[in-house]
């Protein structure tokens, strides 16, 4: 019955919807996407979920799809004025996983050795292509025994990492709320958005049809492929630019996505692309591997909310803005985008409330896990693996 695509994409959107539920139940202290993450691994552990249950589902193939279009999506939602200030969540970001990575090879290394230690650096401070390139390496050199390791690290991360960034993020903005100023800087914002608008508009608002607006996305997240293919640069750097200076120029519009009415399914066929990396964990490589892998784990996430603490003091951040910035080493798109959408629903009195703390949180941490995830971690893999 789970291989019909209809039924298992029902299952899967419930537990989804489970998971949002207890999120907004508890003003965003549980993240969604860690109810989902630990519902998941349960129902497969009690075969209530098949493995290829997500594979029978076509939202997957559609999420695969919509990756490059959402973060072109994602750079409509970033104010100009709030880009030129994000080198600093650069810094922050690198600091957390350089001191992450000398933490968890100096102290593993003496007690489970270096090839433990280095085989678990590179998924710890970013996403899988470093899990591709750590277990790629692991498998030439024989230590096949260790690719659970990488693998456990890629799908456990999200689990310490979410609730972390969360419980900061939340206290970071309800202090940004209690500032006497607050409604006068989302007065000033909203302002600044509107003038924007009416500047910078290529195309005319009655042609500015789902329709018109999904190929624009389409054809933005086409071409950060291409150019991704003809450089070195990932195709997801491409895309996030396309989408900022798209946004600046006016060919594209504010909140893109959402204006085409597609955001909500894109994001559920994300999150479907991104649950199966925890297929490979059954519960006795959990149970066998678990004291190592917990120690990398904690490790790297004390390493990483160092770095980001001693940046931002350094920067003059404030640091629970500065480690969840650095954390995001451990969860990455779309988590970030996902926790920041849970605390500024969960903070913000109305709207425009809502928009300026949703702002002020995902540019930083968006840029942040752009640093660690996507581009940070795939040298530190490499150099890594390199040295085995």
């Amino acid at each position: 019955m789970l291989n019909q695509p209809l039924i298992a994409t029902a299952i899967l959107m419930g537990l989804l919807v489970i998971g949002e539920i207890i999120s907004i139940a508890t003003r965003a202290r549980v993240p969604m996407l860690l109810v989902v993450f630990l519902g998941y691994m349960l129902a497969l552990w009690t075969g209530l979920f098949p493995k290829d249950i997500v594979t029978n589902s076509p939202l997957s193939t559609f999420g695969s799809l919509v990756i490059a279009p959402l973060i072109v999506h994602m750079g409509t939602l970033m104010p100009m004025q709030i880009i030129r200030k994000q080198y600093k969540a650069v810094v922050i970001a690198l600091s957390g996983i350089l001191i992450a990575g000398v933490l968890v090879i100096a102290i593993v290394t003496p007690i489970m050795g270096y090839e433990t230690a280095v085989s678990g650096v590179g998924p710890l401070t970013g996403g899988i292509i470093a899990f591709l390139i750590t277990s790629e390496k692991l498998k030439a050199l024989g230590l096949t025994s260790l690719v659970v390791i990488p693998a456990l690290v890629l799908a456990l991360q999200k689990l310490l990492g979410l609730p972390l960034a969360t419980n900061l993020l939340r206290r970071y903005a309800t202090k940004m709320v209690a500032q006497p100023e607050f409604a006068e800087l989302v007065h000033e914002s909203h302002k600044e958005k509107t003038t924007e608008k009416k500047k910078r508009c290529l195309i005319k608002e009655k042609y500015s049809t789902p329709i018109v607006l999904l190929f624009q996305l389409m054809f933005g997240g086409a071409l950060a492929v291409i150019l991704g293919e003809f450089t070195p640069i990932h195709y997801s750097l491409w895309a996030l630019t396309i989408g900022i200076l798209g946004m600046y120029s006016g060919f594209y519009q504010e909140n893109m996505m959402v204006r085409a009415n597609s955001f909500g399914i894109a994001m559920a066929g994300l999150i479907f692309v991104i649950v199966p990396s925890l297929n490979e964990v059954t519960f006795q490589k959990f149970v066998e591997y678990l004291p190592m892998v917990f120690l990398i784990l904690g490790l790297g996430a004390v390493g990483i909310a160092l770095g980001g603490y001693i940046a931002s003091k350094l920067l003059k951040w404030d640091p629970m803005l500065g480690i969840p910035v650095a954390l995001t080493a451990l969860f990455g798109f779309p988590g970030d985008y996902i926790i920041c959408e849970e605390i500024s629903r969960s903070t913000g009195k109305n709207g425009a409330e809502e928009k300026y703390i949703f702002n002020q949180l995902m540019s930083p941490l968006l840029i942040g896990g752009f640093t660690t995830v996507t581009t940070a971690s795939i040298v530190v893999a490499s150099m890594l693996m390199s040295t085995l």
